[in-house]
């Protein structure tokens, strides 16, 4: 099984070509521009240097949140229209799931986390003992001293990992035992999406694009500001 693989959660943009056991091919690009304007092209100077064409993958994958609202968008729309393209199929992971495959094969611990914004973070909970992470929380979106609290359960050491993991260090280290993710496993990496997903597929088949969809968490920023006006309104109008 040979996948092409595309990670744009966050502020790095990252393309892979993965298979059983291997990473044949990775890029990743944190320079400040936009992932419409970087992760295409990166992916075709990608498969230009392994030789390959996206006729060749036998799918895609590609992470589906939680993170940029945008960047979730561009990812998922690029990778659904590969597949519609190429009629292959194609999957989906976690961005935090990812995150914890970046330490796949060591004996961690470990709490990916993405700064959400307004006082909260995105995160889960995994440990890998040699070999895949394992899931012990659902993804969620809670404020950073709920997952004090949540931690303070966890014996041992946790690896922090993830673009929040300074943010989650800095609030944390004073109470418990954290460790912070060196830079070169910290950040969300598209290889990593590869090697959740073809774990996966150890279990479950490709899925049509049109099944593929992101996941939020929680609304993007304008609907929440407009349940907050709506609420105004209606607090306004019950005072009157």
């Amino acid at each position: 099984m040979k996948l092409i693989c595309l990670e744009t959660s966050a502020k790095t943009a990252s393309a892979a070509i993965v298979t059983e056991g291997k990473v044949l091919g990775l890029t990743q690009i944190t320079a400040g521009l936009t992932h419409s304007q970087t992760v295409l092209p990166a992916l075709s100077s990608l498969l230009s240097g392994c030789s390959m064409s996206i006729a060749d993958a036998d799918g895609f994958a590609v992470s589906i949140g939680p993170g940029s609202f945008t960047g979730l968008r561009i990812g998922i729309s690029a990778v659904k229209g590969m597949a519609q393209g190429s009629g292959k199929k194609c999957i989906g992971v976690s961005t935090l799931e990812a995150l914890a495959y970046n330490f796949a094969g060591l004996s961690y611990t470990i709490c990916p986390v993405m700064d959400a914004r307004c006082g909260q973070v995105y995160t889960s909970l995994f440990w890998a003992n040699g070999g895949a992470p394992k899931r012990l929380w659902e993804d969620m979106a809670i404020p950073i001293e709920t997952l004090r609290e949540k931690l303070s359960s966890v014996e041992g050491d946790v690896m922090l990992v993830g673009d929040g993991a300074e943010l989650a260090f800095a609030a944390l280290s004073a109470d418990r035992s954290v460790l912070i993710a060196p830079p070169a496993l910290r950040f969300q990496s598209a290889a990593s999406v590869g090697m959740a997903s073809l774990h996966h597929l150890e279990t479950e088949e490709l899925s049509d694009p049109g099944s593929l969809m992101p996941a939020y968490l929680r609304l993007p920023q304008a609907e929440r500001e407009l349940l907050a006006r709506e609420a105004m309104v209606k607090a306004a109008a019950k005072a009157k």
